[in-house]
């Protein structure tokens, strides 16, 4: 199921990255990508999370921080 906006993101989702809605968006792009090329949920959240993580880090302070 492709999502089409931060709102239909899963809580799982949206709560960790809710300060950062740039990363938001990489997660719901790389996921409707994912999703079509794989038919497979699980895969397609995995690689939305490495997309997040190539531009984003979690910080000491549990927060998401853009990359250097």
């Amino acid at each position: 199921m492709p999502y089409q906006q931060r709102e239909d993101l899963p809580d799982r989702v949206r709560r960790p990255l809710r300060q950062v809605p740039h990363a938001q968006d990489i997660y719901i792009a790389a996921f409707n990508s994912a999703i079509e090329q794989y038919d497979n949920e699980s895969q397609a959240h995995a690689v939305a999370w490495a997309a997040v993580k190539q531009k984003y880090e979690k910080g000491d302070d549990e927060l998401w921080h853009p990359r250097d």
